[in-house]
């Protein structure tokens, strides 16, 4: 048995890394709105940036190559949605 081998990690996955940070990036600009934008945008903003990195993570725990595809297609779509909340 070969004890070196290196597994990947969910933290080697630069897109991962990029969506967590941005999130919380969104996050910390939010938090700071009036009420009414927070309740109207800020809301949906908020949910679909924090579920970019969250199906990242998601697909990369699942063992079914179509489990992966279908939650990274996912996380595609909600990068496409942030695009439109810009």
């Amino acid at each position: 048995m070969d004890f070196n081998k290196k597994y990947l990690k969910l933290n080697d996955i630069s897109a991962y890394k990029i969506a967590f940070n941005l999130s919380n990036y969104i996050w910390n600009i939010i938090i700071k709105w009036d009420y009414f934008q927070k309740e109207t945008v800020g809301k949906q903003y908020v949910k679909a940036i924090d579920s970019i990195s969250a199906n990242i993570a998601e697909g990369f725990g699942r063992y079914n190559k179509n489990d992966k595809i279908r939650f990274y297609r996912i996380s595609f779509g909600s990068l496409k949605e942030c695009f439109d909340w810009n």
